[in-house]
């Protein structure tokens, strides 16, 4: 590039930066506002425009942010009405109350909501890195739906935060595109992982199982997704193709695990939404050739995951009942969080040759006092996956594989992974609504756990792998197989 040229986009540059008072004025009454997600919250242009007290009527959008959300406060109800399309923790208060809104849809539609005008954004607020030679500033740790905001936005104000990565991929924007540049230093908002528990390590050792060399992750948001990477140290040429992953990845891309070389889509990139984690992976995607950031109507476009051969997607629940319903996004009638991508890698892993699309969650709640297996889902309670949809589900207790199982061969299978003292009652509820025979042997109140220790892989002459477990009441079908 010549120095003439340079400079032209270099003064653009400096025309256009304000303080971050100065670049809210131009959000007025009415207007429908997005905040960019995640970590990559713009907490100067958020706190300025709390801080404007000549705004009446003004809709905030977005999906989960990490950071402050003064706008859902009660003392700002008159001043701004929030929507989201997922909830965060800094907002879960607010539409428990009703005074924000919670919109429930596939995170891989959302772009479609702006691209198309059905949701205008008269303004969004994002953050993005410092310009490149050429002009360019990247949405860092979160392309997700903040490009697609942008894109379609009447107005775009930046938070030019020093401290962002410049993330590769389809994740930039020219400085001529945006109105105002807000230049910033705070530190990048970090979301760490901790140490797996007991608890989400026996969930993730059997969803371990479930992996084999050269598969394609998905890993959800939460401890049990990112525990289940701790398990894979053995394993080869995995990839990578995920709304977002967490600061597990690097250990695994550092010793060879995770190389994406049989990846039969992106051969050889990790492909990502956004990244929520610690410093050290904010790093880690800087300027990183391995990694490619795109918006989540690619990302999550079921049709693309489905390229992925042996695709896994790893995805949370709250409850599932004996047909196999998941209810991710809420609390009974409470609503707790939101769709995001789950169904969108259910299905795409679904479709995928060799794909397994896995529910996990905890056999209980509240030090054990609640299953976590259902009868019947809360009065109330969404359902996210269908069980139409569901394949694997696992709790500390095992798998179970649900897709095109009977009603019956589902029910059996889910209280086998149920907490011990919860398989009667499960068992005698089944029965009561006809789920199982009438005749089905009782489980004694001391059901034995299943003895994991006594499952392993047997190598044979021909170097065939074979997994050897003992029989589980779910290998009925299987039994009778055998013995006619």
């Amino acid at each position: 590039m010549s120095n003439e040229a340079k400079a032209g986009w270099q003064e653009r540059y400096a025309d256009k930066i304000e303080t971050a008072e100065q670049a809210v004025r131009r959000i007025h009454h009415g207007h429908r506002v997005f905040v960019g997600s995640g970590a990559g919250e713009p907490q100067c242009l958020v706190e300025a425009l709390a801080a404007r007290e000549n705004l009446d009527d003004t809709e905030i959008v977005h999906i989960m942010t990490l950071g402050v959300a003064p706008y859902a406060e009660p003392k700002f109800d008159q001043r701004f009405r929030h929507n989201a399309f997922f909830i965060g923790a800094n907002v879960r208060e607010a539409v428990r109350q009703g005074r924000a809104d919670y919109t429930p849809i596939f995170l891989s539609e959302i772009p479609r909501l702006f691209h198309t005008g059905r949701i205008v954004i008269d303004v969004a607020l994002i953050q993005v890195s410092e310009p490149d030679e050429h002009g360019y500033c990247s949405y860092g740790v979160s392309t997700d739906i903040v490009k697609s905001a942008a894109e379609s936005a009447r107005c775009v104000i930046a938070e030019v935060n020093s401290n962002t990565p410049r993330a590769l991929g389809d994740c930039f924007i020219n400085v001529r595109d945006i109105a105002a540049l807000v230049p910033c230093d705070t530190p990048i908002l970090e979301a760490p992982q901790g140490a797996p528990d007991e608890m989400s390590r026996s969930i993730a050792r059997h969803i371990a199982d479930l992996i084999e060399d050269g598969s394609t992750l998905q890993l959800g948001i939460g401890t049990i997704p990112d525990a289940v990477l701790h398990f894979l140290e053995d394993r080869r040429d995995l990839g990578v193709h995920t709304e977002m992953f967490s600061d597990g990845v690097i250990s695994l891309v550092e010793k060879g695990v995770v190389t994406n070389k049989r990846k039969t889509f992106h051969r050889g990139k990790m492909i990502a939404s956004f990244v929520l984690g610690s410093r050290k992976l904010y790093d880690f995607i800087n300027n990183n050739p391995l990694i490619a950031f795109y918006p989540t109507e690619y990302t999550n476009d079921p049709f693309n995951i489905a390229k992925n051969d042996k695709m896994i997607s790893i995805n949370s629940a709250i409850e599932v009942d004996l047909t196999g319903q998941v209810c991710a996004d809420s609390l009974g009638e409470l609503f707790y969080s939101g769709i995001g991508g789950q169904v969108d890698f259910v299905r795409g892993a679904s479709r995928s040759n060799g794909g397994k699309a896995i529910i996990a969650l905890p056999s209980t709640a509240k030090d054990e006092s609640i299953s976590r297996i259902v009868p019947t889902l809360k009065p109330g309670a969404g359902v996210v996956t269908s069980r139409g949809d569901v394949q694997y589900v696992v709790t500390e207790y095992g798998a179970a594989y649900l897709h095109g199982k009977t009603i019956r061969e589902r029910a059996m299978g889910l209280i086998q992974i149920a907490h011990p003292k919860f398989r009667p009652w499960l068992l005698s509820e089944a029965k009561q609504r006809g789920l199982v025979y009438r005749d089905q042997i009782e489980l004694p109140v001391s059901t034995p756990v299943y003895p994991e220790e006594l499952e392993r892989w047997v190598s044979l002459k021909d170097e065939t792998r074979v997994f050897v477990r003992p029989v589980r009441l779910t290998d009925e079908a299987r039994m009778r197989d055998m013995f006619y």
